[in-house]
């Protein structure tokens, strides 16, 4: 493919095309988290995250499979991931859509586009997931999302939208987070440090609550009004249901597994999602200098003991419109 790296768009020079961008007073959350916060922009990291999040576009795109001549959506397109290697592995008659809520995004992708070569066979489209107003009805042979009706809070109608603009016999494919369990967690430790149930004097739980609270909801309240954490992976199979869809199924992949032993500053850097603060601005916003002289202390030594467990939940949902 013409502008195409050697080694696919896994070795593409991403930050190279960042620098028009940087002095733009209206960078908003979503490209500040995917360009930055989602690596802590760490070089090394940056690279296995980008290889991860390539494996899951591969997958989407498994499931519509992309031929010569389709039209693919991309909603909710962020960076153009899923898009473009759409057009490196089909060719050069395949057109996409990618749409964004985030102007920055669409810019920073249109910019990759005409550093790709591969300008003509995109449009990109400004709007949220719920109103796909750019699109005509039955206008699309697939559609795409990977990470994005974790962060709409009408989902049912982000579903419909995706009903409207497909072709019928077309089909869809999406890789959602499942957030839930992290918050009903945090849920979990609020109520034991409520209780007392540590039954210590040590601070530290008391303030490790503080911190997992400034990302994640506290409460089961909280978490049914966010749309990071009001739903789950049957949700998904019945907003596709109820939307009208047909040959719906669902893969839900977990994973547990030993984090990455990243340095600690790259750590701080990081956020998990688009709408939470990084650690490093959760410890500088919200605690004290000896609380957070503390806290860090602590949360470092578990850190880099190499023993600490992460889980990933995600929700691989496919369908057809009949």
């Amino acid at each position: 493919m013409p502008g195409y790296p050697r080694g696919g768009l896994s070795s593409f020079p991403w930050k190279s095309i960042l620098s028009p961008l940087t002095n733009d007073v209206t960078l908003d959350n979503w490209f500040a988290w995917i360009l930055r916060h989602r690596h802590g922009e760490d070089r090394a990291h940056e690279h296995a995250v980008r290889d991860e999040v390539t494996r899951y576009a591969d997958r989407v795109l498994d499931f519509v499979q992309p031929h010569p001549g389709m039209t693919l959506a991309d909603i909710g397109t962020g960076d153009g991931l899923v898009a473009f290697r759409a057009i490196e592995r089909t060719g050069a008659s395949i057109r996409v859509l990618m749409t964004d809520i985030s102007s920055p995004l669409l810019r920073y992708a249109e910019e990759t586009a005409r550093s790709l070569g591969v300008s003509g066979q995109c449009a990109f489209i400004h709007g949220c997931a719920e109103k796909l107003e750019g699109i005509a009805n039955e206008a699309v042979d697939a559609a795409t999302m990977r990470a994005v009706l974790a962060y709409v809070q009408d989902k049912p109608a982000a579903m419909r939208e995706l009903y409207r603009i497909l072709k019928p016999g077309g089909r869809f494919a999406i890789a959602e987070p499942i957030l839930r369990d992290e918050a009903l967690e945090v849920c979990m430790l609020k109520r034991l440090v409520d209780e007392r149930a540590f039954n210590t004097d040590d601070p530290f739980f008391a303030l490790l609550l503080r911190c997992r609270a400034a990302q994640f909801p506290d409460t089961e309240e909280k978490a049914r009004s966010l749309s990071i954490t009001n739903y789950g992976e049957r949700d998904l199979v019945r907003f596709a249901i109820d939307a009208g869809f047909t040959d719906v199924h669902l893969e839900l992949h977990i994973n547990v597994r030993t984090e990455d032993c990243l340095p600690w500053e790259t750590f701080l850097r990081i956020s998990p999602h688009p709408l939470a603060p990084t650690l490093e601005e959760v410890l500088e916003k919200e605690f004290t200098r000896d609380e957070r002289r503390y806290l860090e202390v602590r949360m470092r030594a578990i850190f880099e003991s190499g023993n600490q467990l992460g889980a990933e939940r995600i929700a691989y949902l496919t369908a057809k419109r009949p």
